[in-house]
């Protein structure tokens, strides 16, 4: 029993002297194929290390070199051995290492520069013998699997520090400070700029350099070095190609980029977008002095060439544009119509006017009125660099210019024209300020379209203004109602010829055979017309042939007569000469005329029973009362008859008697008397 326990004892004690001899005098260390193990000596005939980590002669202290995957031996009486796993970058992620020994940084440095035969980060010899620089690095672990000695390298990832090296309080504190700075910079991703699908991205990245030389004085925006540092991903080749830290006139475009963000941080903005109907003139912040291009004879200010610092002469046209907006600013300028509306309630659509009102005046009848005005103009888009260059921006154009230039000319018109006139003549004052105003537009390198002006308005409380206007538009109202009268009173015609038209239409069966009627009824008396002149044509050859008869017999009758009357004529003048001349024949033809009174008389003033004494010589009758009053008269007047008259007269009496007429109606007595008278 004794044997059995003491042979027990022995073979432990034999199994505690092999794992002290095997694990800790020759120190063996079987390490992982995902492992790597940091050595640290505890103690070296060399010495220990004065102003470095790293033992790379063997000191006392961390190896440079590292314990791959396998079976070593190392004694823990010299060595201690650090074990960890490979560093391990995931897919699209960024990892920043800080070298703990390496030359110091230079005062113009803020990150250690890369060491080509550092074979990233993974070989400390080389870097430490190749200039490599203690404190942050410019190089950037991207991702993969990395055997890292941590010893010499602190990778700070976006989960963790990984370090072996436990340091002070305040490094600790520094190397979280560094994490957090790039966790805020969103440090540990690529920056990414990308649109949707087909689409350009609507962003740019403005890059600022925090490492190299700094900018001349003056300068705000460091130069550009050419392409080839791969969009700062390079960053010892851009300082190489003289490179300085600030603000960066390059931008970046669409694409990912792998950039250290503690040389580099990147600023997203907004691309330039000019659109459609403007132009955009550069305000360039960065450049060489340039040439002034707009001649000797304009005092307003310079316009210079692409690359020159100041404004340029050559406007961005409409699209998209990565533009730095550090280096300097683009101006939009529209080059449709602009609308300035000098009303408060209304605004245009570029809002230049927001700061505009309508325009107070006085017209010549002392009213005040307020007068809303719109002013159409026009910027021509090789002109928008002119306009800018003097006047800044369009808002301080139409507010410092356009505004007291405008409000004066119609306040001068005001002053001319009554509230009436204002009214009533808008169409002629506006076609005279788009004539005067335009070349006053044209000094601002301006076109000026139109000018259209509103209704005067009155101020609050004030209805002078619309009285007037009432009285207007009674009175318009009222010659409206004339024009509808008139309109209506020619629609009444209208409609009246239409019924007319209708009942033509209605009747036009009759119409038709009233107008055959008349036709044949006109035919009819063409012929009879026709037929009555021949009627007549005979009846005037009859007429004129009697008429020439009846001339042909008044000419005989004539004849006749002139024959007879020259007897008698001769045969009176014979009486006469016989019975003794005038008074012979005047008391002849008294008694005859009475002789003629009482024959013709109604009153028998002899018996009707009378006896004829005989009769005359060419075979007339003749009563005793004709013979006697004859007689009776004639020895009355005195005159005493020859016996040739006394001869003469019973042949006479018969034509005497029927030469004249006793008056009938008068009685006989009376005609006596008056004959004898």
């Amino acid at each position: 029993m004794d044997g059995l326990i003491t042979l027990a004892l022995i073979v432990i004690a034999a199994i505690v002297v092999l794992y002290i001899l095997v694990f800790k005098i020759l120190g063996l260390r079987v390490i992982n194929s995902n492992e790597v193990a940091v050595i640290e000596k505890w103690w070296s005939t060399k010495g220990s290390l004065k102003d470095s980590i790293i033992a790379l002669n063997g000191e006392a202290g961390y190896s440079p070199d590292l314990l791959r995957g396998g079976i070593h031996f190392r004694s823990v009486l010299m060595y201690r051995i650090h074990r960890y796993p490979l560093i391990t970058i995931p897919q699209g992620q960024i990892a920043y290492v800080f070298a703990r020994d390496g030359i110091p940084l230079s005062p113009m440095q803020t990150l250690g520069k890369i060491v080509a035969d550092a074979n990233n980060f993974q070989d400390v010899r080389g870097f430490l013998q190749s200039g490599g620089q203690k404190g942050p690095q410019r190089g950037i672990l991207r991702e993969g699997t990395y055997a890292i000695n941590l010893a010499q390298f602190i990778v700070i990832t976006i989960n963790e520090i990984k370090t072996i090296f436990a340091g002070t309080k305040s490094e600790y504190q520094e190397l979280q400070s560094m994490k957090d700075t790039l966790t805020k910079r969103n440090a540990f991703t690529p920056v990414i700029i990308m649109g949707y699908g087909q689409e350009e991205s609507g962003t740019m990245g403005i890059v600022t350099v925090h490492d190299g030389t700094p900018l001349q004085q003056g300068e705000i925006i460091a130069p550009d070095v050419g392409e080839d540092h791969a969009s700062f991903q390079d960053p010892e080749k851009f300082l190489e190609l003289g490179g300085s830290r600030g603000k960066q006139i390059r931008v970046l475009t669409d694409g990912t980029y792998y950039i250290n963000r503690l040389f580099a941080t990147v600023e997203f903005k907004e691309k330039t977008v000019v659109p459609i109907g403007h132009v955009g003139v550069v305000v360039s912040f960065f450049g060489r002095k340039g040439i002034d291009t707009t001649g000797a004879g304009y005092r307003h200010g310079e316009l210079v060439g692409e690359g020159c610092k100041g404004v340029l002469e050559k406007p961005l046209m409409p699209g998209k544009y990565a533009f730095n907006t550090d280096a300097g600013k683009v101006v939009l300028v529209p080059t449709t119509n602009i609308i300035l509306k000098w009303n408060r309630d209304e605004v245009g659509d570029h809002k230049y006017d927001e700061n505009l009102t309508e325009v107070d005046i006085i017209t010549k009848d002392a009213f005040e009125p307020s007068l809303p005005l719109s002013v159409v103009m026009h910027i021509e888009y090789t002109m928008a660099p002119w306009v800018i260059q003097r006047f800044g921006d369009i808002s301080m154009l139409v507010n410092q210019s356009l505004d007291p230039l405008v409000s004066a000319y119609f306040k001068d018109v005001a002053q001319t024209k009554t509230l009436i006139q204002l009214i009533q003549e808008r169409s002629e004052i506006r076609e005279r300020a788009v004539s005067e105003m335009r070349e006053k537009f044209g000094k601002y390198n301006l076109q000026l379209e139109e000018v259209l002006i509103g209704t005067p308005k009155s101020a609050k409380g004030d209805i002078q203004i619309e009285n007037i206007l009432t009285q207007l538009r009674d009175r318009q109202i009222a010659e409206e109602k004339k024009v509808t009268y008139q309109k209506q009173q020619q629609a009444a015609e209208s409609e009246k010829s239409l019924r007319e038209a209708e009942a033509v239409a209605a009747q036009q069966g009759m119409l038709t055979e009233s107008k055959i009627q008349i036709e044949v009824e006109r035919n009819k008396g063409a012929a009879e017309a026709s037929k009555a002149t021949e009627q007549a044509n005979q009846i005037i050859a009859i007429a004129k042939a009697n008429a020439q008869k009846v001339e042909v017999e008044g000419r005989a009758e004539a004849s006749k007569e002139s024959a007879v009357g020259l007897a008698k004529a001769q045969a009176i003048d014979a009486q006469v000469k016989a019975y003794g001349g005038a008074e012979f024949r005047v008391i002849q033809e008294a008694v005859d005329k009475l002789s003629d009174a009482i024959r013709n008389a109604s009153v028998d003033i002899v018996p009707k029973t009378v006896v004829n004494m005989g009769g005359d010589s060419d075979g007339g009758s003749s009563t005793i009362v004709d013979a006697l009053l004859k007689f009776i008269s004639l020895e009355k007047l005195g005159v005493s008859l020859k016996g040739e008259a006394k001869a003469v007269i019973p042949a006479q009496q018969n034509e005497i008697l029927h030469s004249e007429q006793i008056d009938s109606a008068k009685p006989a007595e009376q005609q006596i008397q008056e004959i004898q008278a």
